[in-house]
């Protein structure tokens, strides 16, 4: 799908909060509210935007730890890799996971109610993997910035 600078537009502000009505969507873009509903529409059924989420306070919801795990596999196969992001992906606590370039094979966002949570995920899913050939963990002190919208490039 083609994106004009309209588009770009839209989704520009949409992405910061989607609650924002195509009034004034459109005033800001300079369309009216029914053609700005009619392009989110398309942005939508061709899967451009992929969902409309709530960003949530993880220490509101007695989640306090927030770790970056960096993990190295014995077997990097196609198989062996679908594996362990199948394993993951069913897991709540992780929150992101991205196979990476470098030393390590995956890079994972954990996000739990503490340190204690941190060790039982650890557990169930690393400590006893016998294709996890090691990770390191950094725990955040700090979210400095946390999932801003993207930058959209406008013509």
């Amino acid at each position: 799908m083609t994106l004009d600078t309209l588009d770009r537009q839209i989704l520009a502000l949409y992405q910061r909060d989607t609650r924002v009505p195509s009034e004034q969507i459109g005033a800001r873009v300079g369309l009216s509210a029914a053609a700005v509903q009619r392009r989110l529409k398309r942005l939508r059924e061709s899967g451009v935007i992929t969902a409309e989420t709530a960003s949530l306070d993880c220490r509101q919801l007695g989640l306090g730890v927030t770790a970056i795990v960096h993990v190295d596999l014995v077997d990097e196969s196609a198989r062996a890799s679908r594996a362990f992001r199948d394993m993951v992906n069913v897991r709540g606590e992780v929150q992101q996971c991205y196979g990476v370039t470098g030393e390590v094979d995956y890079v994972l966002v954990v996000v739990v109610a503490d340190l204690a949570a941190y060790e039982a995920f650890c557990d169930a899913c690393l400590l006893h993997d016998a294709n996890v050939r090691s990770f390191t963990t950094q725990i955040v002190l700090d979210a400095a910035k946390r999932s801003d919208p993207l930058e959209i490039p406008i013509g």
